[in-house]
């Protein structure tokens, strides 16, 4: 920045606007962003006194912590509307993602709140394994002075609703903090809880002896363009979809280009959420177990007022099954089957998850009909349904490579919300744009340092961000190395971007790939066989200082690709159970191992 860059009306002396102009030639644009908002919170305040940047810095050393393990955005987005909340407040407040936190700086808040989702059997969010075990372990922090307080976000069709949230409000408490409020256990529907919460939170922690100058609500800087978010996503044009798997296939895999444009500044590693609508068929189907409820009649769920139609086709989940409904349904319907699903024993758990794979609502109406007199009207089933939630997907492209496009690669289900609604928009003559935003993954990253080699594991749909990763690797120059695993059921017909791997081969783009197809011969072949079968180069990449990377089913493939890996360390390594444990925990600790898996 030039002396020339300020307008001549600022006032300044020639040494004052000399001295900004040094000042802001040293940041970079974020640093220039928080500078402003600085800048003009002290303006606001009258003025800096003397010791005031000092006072500021010393509180928020000792301020306010949010900590949030979280695996979809939930988590995130909840911490970050409590940052704020507090920050009005006049609270030196952080937030800081479970992969990020360190003993020293949990030890020094004097005030912690946490927002941890709960995946699959009970599991913490992939980002948040190596604090569980801190917090576990023989070194786990000792508090003295710390008040905290707990917010879980859980569905309550899992057995272990809200484990992750139980396990910190424990092991907080065990260790020496102070609780300051109850533990909070939200369903899939939490919005109204999360904000009595907030509010509760903020109620809880004492005013700041200094308060925290926070930014104003003006800048300096021009606008930007933010981008599209959950709570703000944007109509995007989709270019392009085509089917990649043969006709003949277990099931369609879809290649999908989208306009990106403004907004959507994504990076390899990122997901696109998309908002779907429901088939129209299926609303149907459930609307004509409502006796005499036409769509569009209206009904009231909650605090809103909407079409029947509306709120089957738009706004509520029809063709996710969840265990509220199931409940309420067996109750109604007296099958013994149904009751048998929703039963809360560990042989119920698993029934139910099976089931939940294979049917939506109107199967369930259809399936098992309600007794005489025991009929749904709109409202009570409206109540017993979830909201629609977005769906995300691994993008599939690189920026660098593609320009202002993002590519998705999606398996179609049948009367599957977001992939029906993508298909039928995508091969639509008009209206082929649908809602969607960007999620940020910062914790899917490839490394910073492009010398370095990445490890690739990626069955099926799961191969989606390595794509972007080879595709931006190469339109970079990095130096590094790239091996894929990949698996599907059938070379012939479902071996996704062959043709690209095969370039990628070619043009030193990629420089391995393994392949395993597990229905081509009698013995199924998966990829964490053929990690077995590379152990000795596999461990000598990972020797040498490799990054490695698992994306796809979190139920079968990351666990087994996981004890492949355990392993090799063992075999290649020579290390015993617990010192393989140890050492792949310390991988994942140095950002050398990370998954995403869902």
């Amino acid at each position: 920045m030039s002396q020339n860059s300020l307008p001549a009306a600022v006032p300044l002396d020639p040494e004052a606007r000399a001295a900004l102009d040094h000042f802001a030639a040293r940041l970079s644009p974020a640093g220039l962003w928080w500078a402003a908002g600085y800048l003009a919170g002290l303006a606001q305040a009258g003025g800096a006194p003397a010791g005031a940047v000092a006072a500021t810095a010393a509180a928020a050393e000792a301020g306010v912590l949010v900590l949030t393990a979280s695996q979809t955005g939930n988590a995130r987005r909840l911490g970050e509307k409590l940052r704020e909340a507090l920050a009005a407040a006049g609270h030196a407040v952080k937030v800081v993602a479970a992969a990020d936190v360190n003993a020293k700086q949990l030890i020094a808040a004097r005030t912690l709140f946490a927002v941890a989702s709960t995946q699959g059997e009970g599991e913490p969010p992939d980002e948040a394994r190596g604090l569980w075990e801190l917090l576990a372990g023989r070194k786990a922090p000792k508090f003295a002075d710390t008040g905290f307080a707990v917010f879980g976000l859980g569905d309550s069709s899992y057995p272990l609703f809200c484990e992750a949230g139980k396990f910190l409000d424990e092991r907080f408490a065990t260790l020496g903090a102070k609780r300051l409020l109850d533990r909070v256990d939200s369903d899939v529907e939490y919005a109204d809880e999360a904000e009595a919460w907030v509010a509760a939170a903020v109620a809880a922690v004492p005013a700041p002896a200094v308060r925290a100058v926070a930014p104003a609500a003006f800048s300096f800087a021009p606008a930007v363009v933010r981008d599209a978010d959950k709570d703000h996503p944007r109509e995007v044009g989709i270019l392009a979809a085509q089917r990649i798997v043969a006709h003949q296939a277990d099931r369609a895999v879809v290649h999908y280009e989208l306009e990106a444009g403004e907004g959507f500044a994504y990076e390899p590693g990122d997901s696109l959420g998309v908002w779907p609508l429901n088939p129209t068929a299926v609303v149907a189907r459930v609307a004509a177990h409502l006796s005499g409820a036409a769509l569009d009649a209206p009904v009231v769920r909650g605090k809103h007022e909407r079409p029947l139609g509306e709120w089957l086709g738009e706004q509520l989940e029809i063709t996710r099954l969840a265990r509220p409904f199931l409940e309420a349904q067996a109750e109604r319907s007296g099958a013994a089957e149904l009751a048998a699903v929703v039963d809360k024993s560990p042989a119920g758990a698993a029934r139910l998850q099976a089931f939940v794979a294979t049917a939506n609502v109107a199967d369930v109406l259809e399936r098992f009909p309600v007794q005489a007199g025991r009929e749904w009207n709109a409202a009570e089933l409206l109540a017993a349904l979830r909201p629609l939630a977005p769906r995300l997907y691994s993008i599939a492209s690189s920026r660098a490579a593609v320009g202002e496009e993002v590519h998705l690669t999606i398996a179609s289900v049948d009367n599957g919300a977001a992939s029906g609604h993508l298909w039928q928009r995508g091969t639509a003559a008009n209206g082929n744009t649908v809602r969607a935003y960007l999620e940020r993954n910062t914790h899917f990253r490839l490394p910073a340092d492009a010398s370095q080699d990445v490890i690739m594991i990626g069955p099926g749909t799961g191969v989606a961000p390595f794509r972007a990763f080879v595709q931006e690797r190469g339109e970079t120059g990095a130096s590094g190395r790239n091996w894929l695993f990949f698996g599907a059921r059938h070379f012939d017909t479902e071996f996704l971007y062959q043709l690209e791997w095969q370039q990628a081969l070619k043009d030193g783009r990629l420089n391995r790939l393994d392949l395993a197809f597990s229905r081509d011969q009698v013995r199924k072949i998966y990829v964490q066989d053929r990690l077995r079968e590379q152990a000795a180069d596999l461990w000598s990449w990972l020797q040498g200082g490799a990054s490695l990377y698992v994306c796809g089913d979190a139920t079968r493939m990351a666990p087994d690709v996981h004890a492949a890996l355990l392993d090799v360390a063992q075999q290649q390594g020579g290390l015993e159970v617990e010192a393989a444990e140890a050492w792949l925990a310390e991988l994942a600790a140095t950002k050398r191992y990370l998954r995403d898996v869902y």
